[in-house]
């Protein structure tokens, strides 16, 4: 299987820290280690087994590259400074990063979280995942997951999200991005599985601005498609000051 990590985003609502720093290499406490946040989504994913990769970035995210890039010469500094626990960590990320195949792509313009994801097409074969590098959780239910399906959660105010109705079998029943009146509680958390008839659906979508993930997956909706929502309790959502700082306080109380 295949992961998609879109982390293509301006983060303009972490600036200024994200003016020249990427949102997705902000470090996050976790499991004892202090890693950027796309360092803990990837190793996350490789521990279910996934080697295939393919990481969307935009203008202004050549450290992400540069990150998954191994410095051997940086752990034998390190080791040579008696720096030995520092080196053991980059070691074990290295091996995982040289056992694994990753692809970076290049979405030059901001135009949604859609076509970040469109752009992923020519190096997808058959099932996929899609996560959002700007939100981890304790752990990702890859055995829940199938074709057409994501993971939800409830906040109090859903508005800044993609909004989601389901019916009692958890299937949904629609999906709205960013409403001003959202029709329920429940949201979307950025972890996906598709198969390649999304790219198909994306492909058609008309837009001005921005070519929304959301839309492609009600258009599949209207199509027929079954989608099933999973349900989860505990997210740490860091695309905002105030959800980061809320989800720091979180990990460091392990919460």
């Amino acid at each position: 299987m295949h992961a998609v990590i879109t982390a293509a985003g301006l983060g303009t609502r972490l600036l200024p820290a994200s003016k020249e720093i990427p949102k997705e290499m902000f470090p996050i406490p976790f499991n004892g280690q202090f890693k950027p946040i796309i360092q803990i989504i990837f190793e996350q994913l490789y521990d279910i087994g996934i080697r295939d990769f393919v990481i969307v970035v935009g203008r202004g995210k050549r450290v992400i590259e540069d990150h998954f890039t191994p410095d051997y010469d940086f752990i034998n500094y390190l080791e040579a400074k008696g720096k030995v626990i520092q080196a053991n960590y980059l070691r074990q990320f290295y091996q995982k990063v040289e056992n694994s195949r990753i692809a970076f792509v290049n979405q030059p313009e901001p135009k949604g979280f859609g076509d970040a994801v469109l752009r992923a097409e020519p190096f997808i074969q058959g099932e996929f995942l899609v996560v959002a590098a700007d939100t981890i959780l304790p752990m990702i239910p890859i055995s829940s997951m199938v074709v057409n399906s994501f993971l939800v959660t409830t906040v109090q105010d859903p508005r800044p999200y993609g909004v989601v109705l389901v019916d009692k079998q958890g299937c949904v029943i629609d999906i709205e991005e960013k409403p001003k009146q959202p029709k329920s509680n429940l949201v979307v958390v950025p972890y996906y599985m598709f198969d390649e008839e999304i790219f198909d659906e994306l492909r058609q979508i008309k837009y001005e601005e921005e070519l929304q993930l959301t839309d492609g997956i009600k258009g599949l909706i209207k199509r027929g498609r079954r989608f099933k929502a999973i349900m989860v309790d505990k997210v740490y959502d860091l695309g905002t000051v105030e959800n980061y700082i809320e989800s720091l306080r979180r990990l460091l109380n392990n919460d």
